[in-house]
């Protein structure tokens, strides 16, 4: 069902407002926690079951950048916000002016289900193409609302973040054994091969300097942000050898985003540690920040319940300047074991004084544990690229 709202600054620019409703709604559903919390809730989006590790986000904007962040790959998302939806949902064909989807992170929804308390039946937007109960459904995704979502968050951050299972089915299987047993374990899953990129793809122009992106979950924005700063890019799979990207002559190295614990990535490690002996200028974000830390010689360990929203705080030890961060992780560096590396700490979370960014004490090689590409977020941490950018031209010139 759709209709259209006349609202007089768009109509008289020739622009239709749609106002969507909501259909994919209304099924039976429970949200179970590994410690047997039961959440009666209604589903939404596609009707099926699904387990993964329950996490929650801050973030009052942004469901459509959040859900296709390949870091939330085996998470079951759950809103703070209290209402979701009622902007709705915009074309994936919407493309910006260097070919990459203006409104999405990925390709997919990502997280394995979502949790929210208010899923809104209308959806208006001048983007708006389908309701968000539409887009769960076209992607197979499930999803429940109607829940205490602050009790669930608190139960988070007092316990720690666990495994969980959203049930949509029949009221007579609802509480079956079977479904209430949750079998999933997401510390020790490998998610690269469902988020990385098989090949290598290129972005960008021609002559413009050459990155190597690896791609551990890369979010389209870290792409768009590379080739605002003229940068052409090389989009390399997560496990790609350091003779595979160095035979593209990259002037620079990014290691992405992406899911899981970093210990998993042992092939990333590796390439990266090959980075660093080889002084190639380098930028780390969120896994790839843990990545380099690893090769360098750190050590990582699991956050209790993770930094996952858009209004973290993070003080620059250089400049003695704090700025608003977009953050999704489960996991940090250990601020004790960089000690014993050539790293030294540049950013630190003032909330919980945890790491969140590093830079090497002799080599071109910077990384962030936050998103400096936002999306969503602030723009604030835009300039951690120019500092990338700043190591490939000042690199180029001592070799010269």
């Amino acid at each position: 069902m759709q209709k259209f709202i006349k609202d007089d600054f768009f109509w008289d620019l020739g622009i239709n407002i749609p106002t969507l409703f909501s259909k994919y709604v209304g099924y039976n559903a429970k949200l179970i926690l590994e410690d047997g919390s039961i959440f009666d809730g209604i589903g939404f989006g596609y009707p099926k079951s699904t387990s993964g590790e329950i996490v929650f986000n801050t973030g009052m904007v942004g469901y459509t950048e959040t859900l296709t962040d390949p870091s939330y790959r085996g998470q079951i998302l759950c809103f703070t916000y209290p209402s979701i939806g009622n902007y709705g949902v915009p074309s994936e064909l919407d493309l910006d002016e260097y070919g990459i989807p203006k409104y999405f992170e990925s390709d997919s929804i990502q997280t394995s289900g979502v949790v929210i308390h208010d899923l809104s039946n209308v959806s208006s937007h001048y983007t708006c193409v389908k309701t968000f109960d539409e887009w769960l459904y076209g992607q197979k995704v499930p999803g429940i609302y109607g829940i205490d979502t602050r009790e669930l968050t608190k139960k988070i951050r007092i316990n720690g973040v666990m495994n969980g299972k959203i049930i949509i089915n029949d009221e007579s299987n609802l509480n079956s054994k079977e479904n209430k047993d949750i079998a999933f374990d997401y510390d020790h899953c490998n998610f690269m091969n469902d988020v990385s990129i098989p090949f290598p793809k290129f972005y960008g122009k021609k002559d413009d300097p050459l990155v190597a992106l690896i791609d551990t979950g890369t979010k389209y924005s870290i792409i768009r942000n590379l080739i605002k700063m003229g940068l052409s890019v090389i989009r390399m799979p997560w496990n790609s050898s350091i003779s595979q990207i160095l035979s593209f002559n990259p002037q620079g190295i990014v290691i992405s985003n992406g899911p899981g614990d970093p210990i998993i990535c042992s092939e990333t490690i590796k390439t990266a540690s090959k980075i660093i002996e080889n002084s190639i200028p380098t930028l780390g974000i969120c896994l790839g920040h843990q990545i380099l830390a690893l090769a360098g010689g750190a050590k990582t360990h699991k956050l209790k319940f993770g930094h996952r929203g858009q209004n973290k705080t993070c003080k620059d030890l250089d400049s003695d300047h704090s700025f608003i961060t977009s953050q999704n992780h489960g996991y940090g560096v250990e601020l004790e074991s960089l000690v014993h590396t050539d790293f030294k700490l540049w950013f630190q979370n003032i909330d919980d004084n945890t790491v969140e960014g590093i830079k090497h004490k002799g080599k071109p090689i910077i990384a962030v544990q936050f998103h400096p590409e936002a999306s969503p977020g602030p723009f604030d941490c835009l300039f951690v690229f120019e500092k990338f950018k700043d190591l490939i031209i000042n690199n180029g010139n001592k070799n010269n």
